[in-house]
């Protein structure tokens, strides 16, 4: 019975190279071919990055493809790291329901602006493969929503760094009024054209928080939420004016207001719509 066992995983080792093996040379050989393969069984091998723990990642990495920023053509991991700049550090990726909504996002302008090509995610299991790789030819996975995006000067760092000292006591007091809302609200160094986005700390992302909640059981998550404001706004010196001003309940009444149109821009529900539509037509 044993070595019948052996003999059996034997001939599907066999099988799986054969046909990992084939379907690498369609890729190289018949594009147009693969890309129709892809758009059929793209998500199952997806699928297989992120199930038995990553087990089959390195076999099946230099298989997946994505939609690009650049021209909206599926591109593979190996064409995206060939095509990045000198001086790139990070594989950029960006989560959504479509490539539309996707580049509506506010977190996606510094990216862009930068040159730097995205990959779209837009499958449920996308990010989770794509976090069950961590990195593909050395280059780390980042989400436009990261952080740090290795795209910030230093000047521009300590710029933002020194707005968001002065700014200190307001950030603190729209954080407090969203009562638990989010874990901190900063200044945002990835926004250019939007007064405001949401971002996440740790490993949950907001796209994940969705895909995870609509599962049918009893447990749900919950990201840790940040709020991003755009100090280059004109809105931030209508928040500055009202917190100078001391008039903490108007200042609440924004914070409600940007973390409301936070959500709607990220595609979520928003608690009470009632007291959103009141609030806008009051600080109108």
């Amino acid at each position: 019975m044993l070595q019948h066992d052996r003999q059996l995983k034997a001939i599907a080792k066999s099988l799986e190279k054969t046909i990992s093996g084939e379907l690498k040379k369609m890729l190289r050989n018949e594009r147009e071919k693969y890309e129709e393969f892809w758009k059929a069984f793209g998500l199952q091998l997806k699928f297989g990055v992120y199930s038995d723990y990553g087990m089959n990642k390195d076999k099946l990495q230099d298989l997946l493809m994505f939609t690009s920023s650049k021209e909206h053509k599926l591109v593979t991991l190996d064409e995206y790291v060939t095509g990045m700049r000198e001086d790139q550090k990070y594989i950029y990726y960006a989560s959504g329901e479509s490539v539309e909504r996707i580049e509506q996002l506010p977190q996606t302008e510094l990216v862009r602006d930068s040159g730097c090509e995205i990959l779209y995610l837009t499958d449920n299991v996308d990010e989770f493969a794509i976090k069950t790789l961590m990195n593909y030819r050395e280059k780390e996975f980042r989400s436009v929503s990261a952080d740090d995006l290795g795209l910030e000067t230093p000047e521009k760092k300590e710029e933002l760094k020194a707005k968001e000292e002065e700014s200190a006591d307001m950030l603190k007091a729209i954080g407090e009024a969203l009562d638990g809302k989010v874990s901190k609200v900063v200044l945002s160094q990835r926004l250019k054209s939007h007064p405001v986005c949401l971002t996440t700390e740790g490993e949950i992302s907001l796209e994940m928080e969705k895909v995870i909640n609509a599962m049918p059981t009893d447990q749900k998550i919950s990201a840790q939420r940040v709020l991003e404001i755009n100090p280059d706004h004109e809105l931030f010196g209508k928040l500055k004016a009202v917190n100078d001003s001391g008039d903490k309940e108007k200042l609440g009444k924004y914070a409600k207001l940007l973390y409301s149109q936070a959500l709607l821009i990220e595609g979520m529900s928003i608690d009470n719509p009632v007291e959103f539509s009141n609030l806008i037509c009051e600080l109108m």
